[in-house]
């Protein structure tokens, strides 16, 4: 779910660097062999065709650490406090930049390992080239947390069953996707979903889709969680 108030991006522009103190640099880094891996509130890097993000952008955040092995198998630890409002979306990202039209085929597989405990949503987070639109698939959540905006029904698309919100923080339109039940592995064809918004709902029109993200929406995580994405795949054309 995006901010109330501003989207990512103008909050990755503008939010000040968060005061996390000395605890950041020596946060507990999972024990992994990775080939990358970072601390940093922005810390960043392109691996086999995708861009990790550590994307620390929330108020109120605690300590968190991204590692990779590749762009599809990579994980995060973070220690937030037991606190509202959404604290990090570390992420794997992928670059479509085709209209919707132009696209014969987007589709995605994950393969997640994520804590029975703290509020999160494990999601993908889809963007257009302008950032008017942001489309979120939620295919799994705990805690204490929930979409922005009006729920708007039941649909089946792309090999999931969805409940359906539609809302705006101010700057984005935002349509949310939540899965009606928690899958921690499975393919998602996106592209239906898209042609969903645009030609059944009439809710953006042929927009072109930049973004693909996929990762974990953390609001809290006290005493250090670990968040894996043991595999994901994203492709279109």
């Amino acid at each position: 779910m995006a901010p109330s108030t501003l989207s990512r991006i103008t909050k990755a522009l503008l939010a000040p660097a968060l005061a996390f103190g000395a605890t950041v640099g020596l946060a507990s880094a999972p024990a992994h062999a990775a080939v990358w891996s970072s601390c940093d509130q922005w810390g960043n890097t392109g691996l086999n065709g995708y861009t990790l993000y550590n994307n620390i952008w929330g108020s109120g955040a605690g300590a968190q650490c991204v590692w990779a092995n590749s762009g599809t198998n990579w994980g995060v630890w973070a220690d937030h406090p037991g606190t509202g409002g959404i604290k990090s979306y570390p992420n794997s990202k992928k670059v479509i930049n085709k209209s919707i039209t132009s696209l014969t085929s987007l589709t995605s597989s994950y393969r997640v390992t994520v804590p029975s405990s703290g509020a999160y949503n494990t999601s993908y987070d889809i963007w257009d080239t302008d950032y008017d639109y942001e489309i979120m698939l939620w295919v799994n959540h705990n805690g204490a947390v929930g979409p922005l905006g009006s729920a708007q029904g039941t649909v089946s698309l792309g090999g999931h069953t969805w409940n359906v919100y539609k809302g705006t923080n101010g700057v984005n339109e935002v349509f949310s996707f939540l899965r009606t039940s928690d899958s921690k592995s499975g393919t998602v064809d996106i592209l239906p979903i898209l042609k969903w918004i645009k030609d059944t709902k009439g809710w953006m029109g042929n927009e072109t889709i930049g973004d693909v993200q996929f990762g974990y929406e953390i609001t809290s995580s006290a005493g250090g969680l670990d968040f894996r994405t043991d595999n994901l795949t994203v492709s279109g054309g």
